[in-house]
């Protein structure tokens, strides 16, 4: 049963990684109470949980507030990603049924009429594959990486997201083909794209990909 602790989390996560909470803007707990209805107790656990995602920073005598991007952090959490993902989606492959497949379709010919909902079409089409996998935790844990990713700094790159679009459908069409192995390598090159346009938004030249260092 969700309480109001994880509806703060989740209603916060959701500000943050789409771009609502632009990254430094402080928290006060004493104005997030007043939003949520809520007292502090659950306010105060509620950014707990979130610093330990690394969403949210607490600094003395400057109180909390929306988290910078570690670039090392989100480095180790792209290598994580690319391995784990790229396996779902190899296992997942001869386990998808006509059915799954064709709400993947479904779900990639939806319009996504901005960041938000094109951000939710991107979860909804991944997880339905990871889903698949035969190993119950493994989207769990998957899900937890990207909480840790800063996806709201990508929201706005069109070129980014034309080239998602592109990748998802190679995904799909190797998943379709039964070819595990071209879609875990197009999984990888997906979640490779996605950590590229990343550095770009913070003003990085991509000098080699760290999965190969």
């Amino acid at each position: 049963m969700s309480t109001k602790r994880d509806r703060i989390v989740d209603e916060l996560r959701r500000d943050i990684l789409g771009g609502g909470l632009a990254r430094g803007t402080p928290l006060r707990q004493d104005e997030l109470a007043r939003r949520f209805g809520a007292s502090i107790t659950p306010v105060r656990e509620a950014l707990s949980l979130l610093s330990a995602e690394g969403l949210v920073v607490a600094e003395h005598h400057r109180g909390v507030r929306v988290a910078g991007v570690d670039v090392d952090r989100v480095t180790a959490t792209y290598v994580v990603r690319r391995l784990t993902e790229a396996h779902a989606v190899r296992r997942a492959t001869p386990r998808v049924s006509r059915h799954d497949l064709a709400r993947a379709r479904a779900v990639l010919d939806r319009p996504a009429d901005d960041p938000g909902a094109a951000r939710e079409r991107n979860r909804e089409f991944h997880f339905l594959l990871y889903d698949r996998c035969g190993v119950p935790a493994l989207p769990e844990r998957i899900a937890a990486l990207w909480q840790a990713f800063p996806w709201d700094l990508t929201l706005h790159d069109d070129d980014r997201a034309a080239a998602s679009a592109a990748e998802h459908r190679a995904i799909l069409d190797a998943v379709t083909d039964g070819d595990a192995d071209r879609a875990a390598a197009a999984t990888e090159e997906h979640v490779a794209g996605g950590f590229a346009s990343l550095l770009r938004a913070l003003g990085g030249a991509r000098a080699g990909d760290p999965f190969d260092d």
